[in-house]
């Protein structure tokens, strides 16, 4: 609740302290000249996915669109990511983000632009692709609001810093760039700015929320070995299929009785990897977890217990010492989004300006994870924030209503966003944010 209230709290202030109604007329009038260009943008980005760290097309058009605008322009930052840099007087360095990857699935939206894209998997097979996060969407606001800061560079000074990154799909796309010397070889931003695909906000609205936002992701996996034998002599086996079924239902207790009930953390089994035939014990099965939180003291806390617990699990079977489980938990992971709160407040002052305080919402916290949580997690201390863009079409918000529906999540096969209302939202609201800060100095 003090969360909520204090959200509504910067809204309250906010709207106070700005003239009522929509944004200026100039950038509405921007968007609605440019809306034909930027939609037939989106359409061929959402035909055209590239998967994780195979964005070289996208990579070369984001590129090129840039070049013609005059940003300075530097290819393959970190495998095929792009860095466009605007200099434009003496001022503040914003860095406004879009993540340019698709996903392996078919689309099943059963619209007449669905992708159709397949390509090799990398094991001898093909698998089909598809933009089922809204990547393409952020791509085609990126651009537009690359095109309207060019179109009003006699109103801010500043330089402007437009990354196209890869492999955000995979967590992996900003700790490549930054590796690649983002921070070394380009100017270091005052700000960090970048938007995402909400599919649950309807389209004409957006969403802050502050402090933690998105959370931890790790992939854990957790090697449980037996004792094989034939399945008519289970008397003869440590049969590790048991084991790791005790495992999961143990390690759901980490959340419900470990922690404190205002931690939120998830643990979830997503894979069970075991046996060749129904009749045969195996002596080994693998566990792949997914774990979320958001708070150092907790991830530290839940790792403790899942070896504890599968240790626990091991000595109750008989097992020796040596064939106690494996855990292994990686080194890297995807770092929980913290949105700085004074970045928020005037992020959150720019969106109600362009589209008015009844289109602003907040944005609950999610177990989700992004990556662009690592562009404020260097020793630059960067603020930033990445704010919700609403894409829901109102034929579903109608259909939810009625109880007619539920909502696709994001990569869902059938999600999809409202294609000219998102882009022209997403403009505003992040050109506006960008001129306020440019504006408004360090």
């Amino acid at each position: 609740m003090r969360k909520a209230s204090l959200f509504l709290t910067s809204l309250f202030i906010t709207s106070s302290l700005l003239a009522s109604g929509p944004g200026s007329q100039a950038l509405d009038a921007f968007v609605a000249d440019h809306m034909a260009e930027l939609k037939a943008f989106y359409l061929d980005r959402h035909q055209s996915p590239e998967l994780s760290l195979a964005e070289k097309e996208t990579s070369k058009t984001l590129a090129a669109e840039l070049r013609k605008l005059g940003f300075e322009v530097t290819e393959n930052m970190g495998g095929y990511g792009v860095v466009g840099v605007l200099k434009n007087g003496k001022g503040p360095t914003v860095l406004y983000r879009t993540d340019m990857d698709a996903l392996p699935m078919v689309e099943k939206t059963g619209l007449d632009y669905a992708s159709q894209v397949v390509v090799a998997d990398g094991t001898g097979g093909q698998v089909s692709t598809m933009h089922s996060c809204g990547h393409d969407m952020h791509m085609t606001v990126w651009l537009g609001t690359a095109k309207a800061m060019v179109d009003m560079k006699s109103q801010w000074k500043g330089t402007l810093v437009m990354i196209g990154q890869p492999a955000e799909e995979i967590g992996a796309g900003a700790k490549l760039m930054l590796e690649a010397g983002l921070y070394e070889k380009f100017p270091v931003p005052d700000y960090g700015v970048g938007l995402h695909c909400s599919p649950t906000i309807p389209t004409g609205k957006v969403g802050f929320g502050k402090g933690y936002t998105m959370a931890n992701a790790e992939a854990i996996s957790i090697k449980v070995f037996g004792q094989g034998a034939h399945g008519a002599s289970p008397h003869m086996s440590i049969d590790p299929v048991v084991m790791a079924s005790m495992l999961v239902m143990e390690l759901q207790t980490i959340v419900s009785r470990n922690l404190n009930p205002l931690d939120n953390a998830v643990v979830s089994v997503g894979v069970i990897k075991g046996g060749t035939k129904y009749n045969i014990i195996p002596d080994e099965v693998t566990l792949e977890l997914t774990v979320r939180t958001f708070t150092e003291e907790v991830r530290l806390k839940i790792h403790q217990r899942i070896k504890e617990i599968a240790r626990g699990v091991a000595i109750s079977a008989g097992l020796p010492e040596d064939k106690y489980p494996e855990v292994i938990i990686p080194e890297t992971f995807t770092p929980a989004n913290f949105n700085n709160e004074a970045l928020v407040d005037r992020l959150l002052a720019s969106a109600v300006k362009a589209i008015g305080i009844g289109n602003v919402v907040e944005a609950e916290p999610q177990m989700v994870a992004e990556d662009f949580s690592r562009y404020g997690k260097t020793t630059h201390k960067v603020p930033t924030t990445l704010f919700w863009l609403g894409t829901v079409p109102p034929e579903r918000t109608a259909k939810v209503a009625k109880g007619e529906m539920s909502l696709p999540g994001l990569h869902s096969p059938f999600y999809y966003p409202a294609i000219e209302t998102s882009i022209a939202t997403g403009v505003k609201v992040t050109s506006t944010g960008l001129l306020d800060l440019f504006k408004g100095g360090k």
